[in-house]
């Protein structure tokens, strides 16, 4: 991935999961990597300190990227202490799972600000680099909730949902200036979150996954490396499925 080295990178909430992951996949190639976190500073730190092993630059940004002007802010960071910014990945994301009749407003408010109107905020404010320099890689982390539904999350559906129309218009939108946009749906992927599960309930999803088996960070964050990267420089607005065949 030698197109890589010496990029930038935004990716939001990069400081546990997938987004931990995707930070570290895209140091380990050279990537300077700007990260936004909302809660622990002692554990963005951390990660800071593990990023800067592999020489590159790092900064770890606390910011509520559902408020636009906090996003503003990141951008202005960036502007004045790196070089460029060239590639965008939006995973900063919460559930609040319930079935309708016992979902709270604020509930379903709040999931739609962090996992949607965060993309628009974040997407809305790095148009201005990447059309001055007339490229750009914005990557959107969906789910495959977004794409079947599932029952007692029908506000991460609608978010996650509204998260792929998103990318097909800012393809379209955007794509005649060399910046793409695309989308990656994960299926079942362990994290710290899963841990919790109980063995007999991961042993059911394997059973529905074609591939027998549950996916990892890593299969998440090699897609974000190859849709950042020259290798897809021919793809735009395209939901690719990180989910060992559950939507098959």
């Amino acid at each position: 991935m030698n197109s890589l080295e010496n990029k930038t990178a935004i990716v939001t909430g990069g400081t546990r999961g997938i987004g931990k992951g995707i930070c570290l996949k895209l140091a380990q190639n050279k990537v300077n990597v700007v990260f936004t976190y909302l809660s622990s500073k002692e554990k963005a730190l951390e990660i800071e300190n593990d990023l800067k092993k592999f020489g590159i630059k790092v900064k770890g940004i606390k910011s509520d990227v559902s408020n636009y002007s906090e996003c503003e802010n990141v951008i202005d960071y960036i502007n004045d202490n790196f070089n460029s910014i060239d590639i965008l990945i939006n995973n900063a994301g919460i559930t609040r799972d319930n079935l309708l009749m016992r979902m709270t407003k604020k509930d379903f408010d709040k999931v739609i600000d962090t996992n949607l109107t965060s993309i628009f905020n974040m997407t809305k404010v790095v148009q201005k680099n990447f059309l001055k320099q007339r490229s750009g890689s914005i990557i959107n982390i969906s789910s495959i909730v977004g794409v079947r539904g599932n029952a007692g999350q029908s506000n991460y559906a609608a978010s996650k949902a509204g998260v792929i129309g998103f990318t097909k218009s800012i393809a379209l939108e955007l794509g005649s200036r060399n910046i793409r946009c695309n989308a990656i749906a994960p299926g079942f992927i362990e994290t710290e979150m899963t841990k919790d599960l109980k063995s007999e309930i991961i042993e059911n999803w394997k059973k529905s996954i074609p591939l027998k088996k549950t996916g990892t960070v890593d299969d998440v964050a090699n897609t974000v490396l190859f849709l950042a990267s020259d290798m897809s420089k021919f793809i735009t607005g395209q939901t690719i499925s990180v989910c060992g065949g559950m939507l098959t």
